[in-house]
């Protein structure tokens, strides 16, 4: 999934779906696309350690005769590795962090580049971030002020709903990004495209690899 949202291709259907939706809405819609948004350093030495624990009682255990002078390599080589190993496989690291920390994990980091890619910075204050985190298959919606989403109604829930279940299910983009037109309909209800409206933001989304 992390390379087919990182190609060029992708962006360039992101940023064909961003036109369509503020060719009839006044907001402006950013796509950022992130790896992770954090590298999960302590689910790692959770692994290592863990690894290290079971090496260090298979030492201890086994019937054959091990020199003592062998258990502190033994022990630090099968904790980095458990470590890197983590670091190497992220369906194992995300499997291994609980899910309350990932959503903390991506709220934090798509407030963050809220502000860090100028999304807030819009003339009528109606930025939107679709912040998608690839490791943890979520996406995170963050609006200025003056986008309010109790307007849209259930439309809007519904569409984010659907984006959220297109990056969780598919390993292909093109899922995401016909979820993402979905919220086309409610915000050019809610914030029609007005005649001296101009493109403040680019299309093309943001990636963090």
């Amino acid at each position: 999934m992390a390379t087919t949202f990182l190609e060029d291709a992708a962006r360039t259907q992101a940023a064909e779906a961003i036109a369509a939706i503020e060719s009839q809405t006044a907001a402006e819609v950013v796509v950022s696309v992130r790896r992770a948004s954090s590298d999960y350093a302590h689910t790692n030495a959770w692994l290592g350690a863990g690894i290290a624990y079971v090496n260090l009682m298979v030492l201890l255990f086994i019937p054959q005769e091990v020199h003592l002078f062998a258990f502190p390599p033994v022990v630090l080589l099968s904790f980095f590795g458990g470590a890197l190993l983590g670091r190497a496989l992220p369906p194992l690291r995300r499997a291994l962090t609980s899910r309350k920390l990932q959503e903390a994990s991506v709220r934090t980091a798509a407030r963050a580049a809220f502000t860090e890619l100028g999304v807030s910075h819009t003339s009528r204050r109606t930025g939107i971030l679709v912040f998608v985190s690839l490791l943890e298959r979520r996406v995170e919606v963050v609006t200025d002020y003056g986008v309010d989403p109790s307007l849209m109604g259930p439309e809007w829930q519904d569409a984010l709903t659907q984006l959220s279940a297109a990056l969780a299910a598919s390993t292909s983009p093109e899922p995401f990004f016909q979820a993402l037109r979905r919220i086309q309909a409610p915000l050019a209800r809610v914030l029609p495209r007005l005649e001296d409206d101009v493109n403040e933001l680019p299309d093309m989304p943001g990636v963090v690899a």
